[in-house]
């Protein structure tokens, strides 16, 4: 536990501090982050980060969360899809000079794991650059229904909720960790309303356990894959916390959704 606090304290005031400062410093941050959970996911599949796939899909991660067509190309979000694009292109073209050693379905898993890392990545950067309230509100968000999920679980939680996929989380710890979530965010609302985004108290609420129940699938998510993998950690790097993935992996999935419903 002294371990794993520890670790919390001083992950969470790099994190932090890196995304006040913001620009350059913050996406070096995010470029290490993506190179990381690129690297878990290869090792959990037992291939090679330094490999021809595993370079041409960090760089499509790297190329989708950085804004580098915005930098070399002048072009928005869409610059970052095209050079996604043209680094599958060129795992493509390679399947055909391999003589059949190397399948379609071989360009999946790293490709899939590219666009997995690298569109979360991106839209936490989107959100940073919208402005740090919208970003706070996720991290808030995603805590408080971790924190809210742990020990209403661990007190009054009987129903398993995908025990299969894992067992130690309830029925009752989602519900509790749903409400956590409001909680903090109708106290986010009365203390700075006007630094949150304006679409209205009831519409915050019900975004807010769409964000929230999303963030646990996100989680669900990562567990799934370190279960299909016989993984306890996606990671060791943060210790008593495991990889990058297992503390991004609420976020990877909430801001994406905050994205598409217009939140920044």
């Amino acid at each position: 536990m002294i371990k794993r606090t520890i670790t919390a304290i001083i992950g969470g005031a790099v994190f932090i501090g890196l995304m006040l400062i913001g620009g350059g410093f913050f996406q070096i941050l995010i470029a290490l982050l993506v190179i990381t959970a690129m690297n878990e996911l290869f090792k959990m599949h037992k291939l090679q980060l330094m490999s021809f796939e595993g370079i041409l899909s960090t760089m499509a991660a790297l190329c989708l969360a950085l804004p580098i067509g915005r930098y070399f190309f002048g072009m928005g979000v869409e610059g970052s899809i095209l050079l996604f694009m043209l680094c599958l292109f060129a795992m493509l073209t390679a399947m055909v000079f391999s003589r059949g050693s190397y399948s379609f379905e071989d360009i999946g898993f790293p490709f899939l794991s590219a666009f997995y890392v690298g569109m979360g990545f991106q839209s936490l950067l989107l959100a940073r650059e919208s402005g740090l309230a919208v970003v706070f509100l996720a991290l808030f968000i995603v805590w408080s229904t971790d924190i809210g999920a742990y020990f209403v679980g661990k007190s009054i939680g009987k129903r398993k909720l995908i025990p299969d996929v894992s067992p130690n989380k309830t029925v009752e710890g989602s519900v509790g960790g749903i409400f956590s979530a409001v909680v903090v965010t109708i106290i986010m609302f009365i203390f700075y309303k006007n630094e949150l985004p304006q679409i209205g108290f009831v519409k915050l609420i019900l975004f807010t356990i769409v964000f929230s129940i999303v963030g646990q699938i996100g989680d669900l998510v990562e567990s799934s894959i370190k279960r299909h993998y016989g993984v306890k950690d996606s990671g060791k790097l943060l210790p008593g916390h495991g990889g990058v993935l297992d503390r991004f992996d609420n976020l990877i999935f909430v801001f994406p959704v905050m994205h598409l419903l217009g939140l920044f």
